[in-house]
């Protein structure tokens, strides 16, 4: 369950990153309230996340996450860089996520 907490934990910061550019310097009201709640879930889910998760493993795959969705959703919402050594980049930080997962023991 850990993972799963974790895992959305990761989504929730995607969605307050992403919230960010439309809360316009937090000057819009309803994107500063959706993005200000996705921040407090990240948290809460990270949180609980770490009952049964070591904190280096658990903050840098929800970092992980959070960097990859966020740089993913860019290029879609926001036409960014699709350069292939950006690419590649996060590719690497992917690769990393993947390794601390397989690495870390299941915490049953």
């Amino acid at each position: 369950m850990a993972w799963i907490y974790l895992l959305v934990a990761g989504l929730l910061e995607v969605a307050w990153a992403i919230g960010l550019k439309y809360t316009d310097g937090f000057t819009r009201l309803w994107p500063s309230a959706w993005t200000l709640v996705a921040m407090a879930l990240s948290m809460v889910c990270l949180g609980l996340a770490l009952r049964a998760l070591p904190v280096g493993t658990a903050y840098a795959v929800w970092v992980g996450i959070g960097a990859v969705g966020t740089a993913a959703l860019g290029m879609i919402l926001f036409d960014e860089s699709r350069e292939p050594l950006r690419l590649f980049c996060l590719g690497l930080i992917v690769a990393g996520v993947v390794g601390l997962k397989l690495v870390t023991p299941d915490p049953t």
